[in-house]
């Protein structure tokens, strides 16, 4: 049985989106790889193998149906196309290209992901959800969404919760606050900076002594140091 994580190629320009699917593949415990154009889809298609790939079709330099057009030969996996189209001409267009499902935009992240499962249990790829994970003093188990330090479990909230999540999965990595919006709260709510500022100082709080693992990115956003 094989326990290495699936392995997804997520290519879309709009980084709000990515920063979705990525947050709720870190809590499948899958791996992603990001590709912002159509070129560098393609450079990672001819280099990598993947279970899964989602493919914007309306991408930079090379759109996706003709990205999956030129990858034929390497692309053994199921493919689902998002798009902002709901037309039959462009769904149509994309099961052409060899697509196996189309999602519109905007989409519900919950949505994307039962197809992705299905898919993958279509094509018989095995996979194993990693339930619990720490970083630093911090540990955090999936399956209950419960956050501890030593022994003792946090009261979290549920958008705290996801902050946390996406931010320790990641250590070092600095996220925007519209990134960590979008991740938290979804690409339709219309809150501002303040929002996740005024968590962050709550979740700070929350993980004290531990608080100074979340590190401020003046001008630009929140990264988790362990």
């Amino acid at each position: 049985m094989n326990n290495e994580p699936v392995k997804i190629l997520v290519a879309e320009a709009d980084m709000s989106i990515c920063e979705i699917i990525k947050l709720g593949a870190i809590d499948q415990g899958w791996a992603i790889d990001e590709a912002r154009d159509g070129i560098a889809a393609i450079k990672l298609l001819r280099r990598k193998t993947y279970q899964l790939i989602i493919l914007s079709c309306e991408l930079p330099t090379i759109d996706g149906g003709i990205v999956l057009e030129l990858t034929r030969e390497q692309v053994r996996c199921p493919v689902i196309f998002i798009g902002k189209s709901g037309a039959e001409e462009d769904r149509l267009a994309a099961f052409e290209a060899g697509g196996n499902d189309y999602l519109q935009k905007p989409f519900f992240p919950r949505e994307l992901f039962v197809r992705m499962r299905n898919l993958l249990s279509i094509f018989g790829i095995y996979y194993q959800k990693r339930e619990e994970f720490t970083a630093g003093p911090i540990r955090i188990e999936r399956h209950s969404r419960s956050v501890f330090i030593g022994d003792r479990r946090l009261e979290l909230t549920s958008r705290e919760y996801n902050l946390l999540l996406l931010l320790c999965s990641n250590p070092g990595r600095a996220y925007s606050r519209d990134a960590l919006l979008n991740s938290a709260w979804g690409s339709s709510f219309e809150g501002g900076d303040r929002t996740v500022d005024t968590h962050v100082k709550s979740l700070r709080k929350k993980l004290s002594p531990y608080q100074d693992c979340i590190k401020t990115v003046w001008g630009y956003g929140y990264k988790f140091e362990e």
